[in-house]
């Protein structure tokens, strides 16, 4: 079966506490399937932030951008396996050896499926300039995607600015979560390069992030509804050429 919007969105609990993030949980209600726990979720509340969404029935995407010597990332695949984590990032700058044997940890029964960072959607060129990377943020994103996928990684994060070219390049199997998704008339923030859902979904997307634009909103389940209305509308409309 094809994916149904709600398969292709996760809300990021980009929230101080278990408690603030509980509460939002609890105001979308039924309206959404996957919840994103980042780093400063993560941070404040842990593990237990996973279970409690997993034993909800909730789909968690880990975003811990795990970067480090291969058997410490290796070892914190597991965790997020005991978790109930059914997706985790690594950071693609951290090299084949350390993504291929994060690959080789999650290849245990009930792992989450990995995704590489690219290069941060706060990231434009002047910003790879000033740490020694003189390419492009997208050919900076494909040489990192192409390691990825060599290194055995399910999938890549990537800003909605490379979503397409990745899509020609790592084929219609891979898995491609885009953050950096604004609806129109939503404040950028400190994004830079962003899309909106439609544009995203168009371009080959094959889960969208959004957060603030949800989180923030006075009705965040109206919010939710009205992006996975502009999902579908993606999804029933032929992709431009």
């Amino acid at each position: 079966m094809p994916p149904t919007p709600k398969d292709r969105l996760a809300v990021a609990l980009d929230l101080p506490s278990e408690h603030e993030a509980m509460n939002l949980v609890d105001r979308l209600g039924n309206t959404c399937r996957w919840f994103k726990v980042g780093m400063e979720l993560y941070y404040a509340a842990g593990n237990n932030i996973v279970k409690k969404l997993h034993d909800r029935g909730f789909n968690i995407f880990l975003d811990l951008k795990l970067h480090d010597i291969p058997n410490t990332v290796a070892g914190a695949v597991r965790s997020a396996t005991e978790a109930g984590a059914s997706l985790l990032t690594i950071h693609a700058m951290g090299g084949r050896a350390m993504m291929t044997a994060a690959a080789e940890a999650a290849s245990a029964p009930g792992s989450p499926r990995l995704l590489a960072v690219t290069v941060l959607t706060s990231m434009d060129a002047n910003e790879l300039a000033g740490i020694g990377i003189t390419v492009s943020p997208a050919d900076q994103v494909l040489r990192l995607a192409k390691v990825a996928q060599a290194s055995g990684i399910d999938g890549m994060v990537c800003s909605p600015e490379e979503v397409a070219m990745l899509r020609k390049q790592t084929g219609p199997d891979t898995l491609l979560v885009i953050p950096g998704i604004r609806p129109a008339g939503a404040a950028i923030g400190d994004q830079k390069r962003i899309a909106t859902p439609a544009q995203a979904i168009a371009d080959g997307a094959s889960m969208l992030v959004v957060g603030r634009p949800i989180t923030r909103a006075a009705d965040p389940a109206a919010a939710v509804q009205a992006i996975l209305a502009e999902i579908e509308q993606a999804q029933l409309s032929p992709a431009p050429k």
